[in-house]
């Protein structure tokens, strides 16, 4: 229902959008009058070091040159992001209805800000499930027509196509990922508090940065953070604050740099104007980093990074290019690395206490996100539960992790062991015991033996095993793996319930495990 809202708002296609947009940002003094709009695919002629194209990915599609088809779906999935917005907006607006109802609301500091710009992760064409973007496939038209009437709904992880994401970041250039550009990195910000704040529904111009908001809001508390904790030295915070400009839009907050870098790409603000290279944000092979190319934008009258003025100013650009590296040293923004996002996704994150075989789980617990469960993608491993069962009617998930568009669970239903490996939310590969489970105290798991990779694929490849104690009780062959991750949020493990959405549409999550007592996995 919220995104029927929007039925037919964005018919007229992402660039027709952003004229409109552009036009409403300068009528409400969000963007000075002159403010140009940048080109859609500006650096569609760069080429890699190597002689490669600009990753097709990260190239917009003329909305003129859609079918009827593509211009249904691709208006249908901004009308979905168009009502989560709404929705994201009614739910930010309860919390400050009971702050005012509770009389709060006038003494209560409020910062709302976006993480980063609109996403690009959706391709040319859009996904109905963004865990392909992180496992390294890419969604079809075809494919996602198949979902229309599913878009925004618990079956889909859905995902514009990355015009809307051009569109969604008017004026800027590029999108999330890109820290190289406006596009990727610039934000609204909104901060009140009436009893705090004079100023009420002004805007300010000043360059403020994530890292400025603790630092602002210790200042409009009086509070100076303390040096220790505990006896551990605190790091000091690297921000400032910009208190004054809430008070005086003409102040001078005292930040003068701001450096940017992720995945290759690179840029520095410095007293107003803005340098950056031009590389490709995702694709391996784009390294060469000493040979990037340069801009720089004096950025303060050039919001949109229209006007390359590199030519004209080479003493400023290799001021800030050296500020770049020296800025880069003190916040560990080196060395520089340029992973695509399957070498990203698929490497070993670092121990600091090595390496580790073993993990252990318990019933009851929170989930343990993905960021912190078990590294099992692209490898063999093994699931060991270790069960009381109690009665024959015992059933249940015992272990998951992921959720209905990628991830694997173990349960017992309808008296048998069961294990589910989701590929992707497009395939479930299910292997079941041959036999009833027994009652008592038993081990019931799976072991997943990787045998190789899809042939022309990146795709891992393995067997799984059932069993219960000793006994094998099920197996099955090439179950094709994430060589990624299962997804951003919402896809870590749990024991005994299957939290979030549902790894196997056997059963309706939670699933929780009864008849039984589950002592650890």
């Amino acid at each position: 229902e919220w995104a029927d809202r929007y039925a037919g708002r964005f018919d007229m296609g992402y660039e027709r959008y952003r004229e409109i947009v552009l036009e409403n940002q300068k009528s409400l003094g969000l963007v000075p009058p002159d403010t140009e709009l940048s080109a859609v695919n500006p650096y569609a002629d760069v080429t890699g070091p190597e002689g490669q194209q600009w990753p097709l990915q990260d190239t917009v599609r003329p909305w003129d040159a859609l079918n009827d088809e593509e211009k249904k779906l691709f208006s249908r999935m901004a009308e979905v992001f168009a009502g989560f917005m709404s929705y994201t907006d009614d739910q930010i607006g309860r919390i400050l209805d009971y702050l005012e109802e509770s009389g709060q609301l006038d003494n209560t500091i409020v910062v709302v800000i976006s993480d980063n710009g609109a996403s690009g992760e959706g391709g040319p064409n859009g996904s109905v499930n963004e865990g392909k973007f992180f496992n390294g496939y890419i969604d079809t038209v075809e494919e996602s027509m198949k979902l229309f009437d599913r878009l925004g709904g618990p079956q889909t992880y859905n995902h514009y196509p990355i015009g809307w994401a051009m569109a969604f970041n008017t004026p800027y250039k590029l999108y999330k990922r890109y820290a190289s550009h406006e596009g990727g990195i610039a934000d609204a910000a909104i901060i009140s508090w009436p009893d705090g704040i004079a100023a009420h529904g002004e805007i300010r111009d000043n360059y403020v940065n994530v890292c400025d908001v603790t630092p602002t809001v210790y200042d409009l508390l009086g509070i100076t953070p303390p040096e220790t904790v505990k006896g551990i030295v605190q790091k000091p915070l690297d921000g400032v604050s910009f208190k004054a400009a809430l008070d005086d839009p003409g102040a001078d907050t005292g930040k003068h740099t701001q450096f940017y870098t992720m995945l290759g790409t690179r840029g520095i603000w410095h007293d107003g104007w803005f340098a950056n290279t031009v590389h490709a944000a995702t694709p391996a092979g784009w390294s060469h980093f000493d040979t990037d190319r340069w801009e720089l934008f004096h950025i303060e009258a050039d919001r949109s990074q229209c006007h390359d003025l590199a030519a004209a100013h080479p003493d400023k650009l290799e001021e800030l290019k050296a500020l770049w590296f020296s800025e880069a040293a003190k916040y560990n923004g080196l060395p520089l690395a340029d992973l695509n996002i399957i070498e990203t996704m698929m490497r070993s994150r670092p121990y600091l206490v090595g390496e580790r075989e073993t993990y252990v789980y318990y019933p009851g617990c929170a989930d343990v996100g993905i960021g912190a469960a078990a590294e099992l993608r692209g490898r063999s491993f093994a699931v060991l539960a270790d069960v009381t069962v109690d009665t024959t009617g015992a059933e249940g998930v015992l272990f998951k992790q992921g959720g209905a568009h990628g991830g694997h669970v173990l349960f017992i239903q309808d008296g048998r062991l069961h294990y589910v490996y989701n590929f992707l939310g497009e395939r479930q590969q299910q292997v079941s015991s041959s036999g009833a489970v027994p009652l008592g105290r038993h081990v019931f798991g799976v072991r997943y033996a990787r045998t190789g990779t899809v042939q022309n694929s990146h795709t891992p490849l393995g067997d799984a095993t059932l069993f219960i104690d000793d006994t094998v009780v099920g197996s099955l062959a090439d179950v094709a793996s994430h060589p990624g991750t299962f997804g951003l949020a919402g896809a870590g493990i749990t024991v005994g319930r299957n939290g979030g959405s549902g790894v196997s549409s056997c059963y309706k999550a939670p699933f929780n495990f009864t008849g039984g007592t589950i002592a650890q996995v």
